[in-house]
């Protein structure tokens, strides 16, 4: 169903609450946001499917909860790399640049390129979004379209850097190896060699409860669970 910006940002704005914005303000979110949960963003992104115009305009809105939605309803298929280098530049913060923009960058035409091409940037959003989409990339590619040799290189990269790496950038090389371990069975065992070599990863969090998860015990996690290898139909949720 098409919907105009205006309609969907005044509910946005109805559905914001005092409660998730102080959360999401802890996480580093900026002041431009109504503090919508997640989950209130489903019954919208059921309403609406994919509309390419409306995810632009609410991208470029600038509004936090607009860009997330952007990302849910977003054409993966009508996307230019310019779209997506624009995108990646005007996240705001880790919700976008690690979730929305990886998720739908790993979805499009360009991503293999742009994951390439990101994770030198020496801008630490753009970096982590790069390693992100990788991530992504891994969760949903047939593993006979996956470069096993280009993805081992990048692993032994993330052993080689990951302690000495930017802040946030940490936390999307750890993702990395436990994308590999996890969604990968022929690469499990070397992700499981490097994820005992990094070890700890040291990320500062801010004023949360979150924990960076340690690689090897992840991996293990979902092997035990039976979950080796299950790709996701999609990388956005």
């Amino acid at each position: 169903m098409s919907m105009k910006l205006e309609e969907v940002m005044a509910k946005l704005e109805s559905l914001g609450t005092e409660q998730t914005r102080k959360t999401f303000k802890r996480h580093g979110a900026p002041d431009n946001f109504f503090g919508v949960k997640i989950g209130d963003l489903k019954p919208l992104q059921k309403k609406i499917k994919k509309d390419h115009d409306l995810s632009k305009a609410l991208y470029d809105s600038g509004n936090s909860d607009a860009m997330y939605l952007a990302g849910l309803i977003a054409d993966e298929t009508k996307l230019t790399k310019a779209d997506l280098n624009s995108w990646a530049k005007k996240a705001t913060w880790y919700m976008l640049n690690e979730y929305t923009v990886a998720w739908v960058a790993a979805e499009s035409n360009h991503a293999w390129e742009l994951a390439k091409e990101w994770i030198e940037s020496k801008e630490e959003k753009i970096a982590c979004g790069g390693w992100a989409t990788y991530s992504s990339i891994l969760s949903i590619a047939p593993n006979e379209n996956i470069d096993i040799d280009l993805i081992k290189k990048l692993l032994d990269r993330v052993a080689k850097e990951i302690h000495g790496e930017r802040n946030r950038v940490r936390y999307t090389m750890n993702g990395f190896v436990i994308a590999c371990g996890c969604w990968i069975p022929e690469l499990n065992p070397y992700a499981k060699e490097i994820a005992k070599k990094i070890g700890k990863v040291d990320v500062n969090v801010g004023d949360t409860a979150c924990k960076v998860p340690l690689a090897l015990e992840y991996i293990i996690k979902v092997e035990k669970a039976g979950r080796l290898g299950n790709k996701k139909k999609t990388a956005r949720c």
